[in-house]
């Protein structure tokens, strides 16, 4: 049975594509309504990698990952899969391998738990360059219309990711979020033509930001893990714009000419170039 991954059909029967990852996605959903023992997703790396090999020195090929794990990777900026096709293989529990289209070599198993056997705290490092941070200022922190902000984006279909609200000393109150710079523009017309609702008083941007990011479902029992990190940042003199964490990963912001160079720094330190 062939079956062309990206093609799909709309509610009123017309033919359409599934947009990016939309093969992967299809592959998975094919493979869990058919009780497969595993999905193999064939392609032109032979696996996942600890990091990217073009950029990182010592990036190794993993064995196994979880559906969680992976999932983090994707969304940090990791190209191998896509969101989609994960979550549905976690969803189905559908095992996944990515390996090479040409050759019998065993790829990298995506699967609901790890073997006993690996110890890894930190199993991989991710990064995507093109970010911009936004920051909204209040003159005083009873005007500050949060939710106003992000329901005015979303409407627009503007994809914010990393989020921090301040209050300072003098009772200002400040909004800082990153997203892709490709939808700079369309943010800044959104709050400009909604500056009334949202009362804020100035805004401000900061292009040329890439996000850095560790990954390792070990991190929920090791909590010194976050500070490792930056400690190691900090040593190298790589500056810290903004963080933000989850029960698996730490995210970092940090210039965009340093992302390849902090991305290094933090392999090297979870020595992850070591099975």
């Amino acid at each position: 049975m062939i079956v062309a991954g990206f093609q799909g059909i709309t509610r009123d029967g017309d033919i359409t594509t599934l947009g990016r990852g939309g093969s992967d996605t299809t592959a998975v959903a094919l493979a869990a309504e058919l009780s497969a023992l595993k999905c193999a997703i064939c392609t032109d790396v032979d696996g996942v990698y600890t990091s990217d090999p073009r950029y990182i020195k010592g990036a190794r090929k993993l064995e196994e990952l979880t559906y969680d794990e992976m999932l983090e990777l994707a969304h940090l900026g990791a190209g191998v899969l896509h969101p989609r096709s994960v979550e549905y293989a976690k969803n189905f529990r559908t095992p996944l391998e990515v390996r090479m289209s040409h050759g019998t070599e065993q790829g990298t198993m995506i699967k609901e738990e790890m073997s006993v056997e690996d110890t890894k705290v930190v199993r991989g490092v991710a990064f995507e360059d093109g970010i911009t941070r936004i920051t909204v200022h209040w003159s005083r922190k009873e005007d500050m219309r949060v939710s106003k902000v992000f329901t005015e984006l979303a409407k627009n279909a503007v994809d914010v990711d990393i989020i921090i609200q301040g209050i300072t000393g003098l009772g200002h109150g400040n909004l800082s979020f990153t997203l892709k710079t490709s939808a700079l523009l369309d943010a800044l017309a959104v709050l400009e033509d909604k500056k009334a609702e949202i009362g804020y008083e100035k805004i401000e941007s900061e292009q040329e930001l890439a996000k850095v990011s560790i990954v390792g479902s070990g991190m929920v029992s090791n909590p010194g893990v976050a500070a490792q990190m930056f400690e190691a940042l900090t040593e190298h003199r790589i500056p810290i714009k903004m963080i933000s964490t989850s029960e698996i990963k730490v995210s970092t912001v940090v210039p965009e000419r340093e992302m390849v160079k902090a991305a290094q720094v933090l392999h090297d330190t979870f020595e992850l170039e070591k099975a």
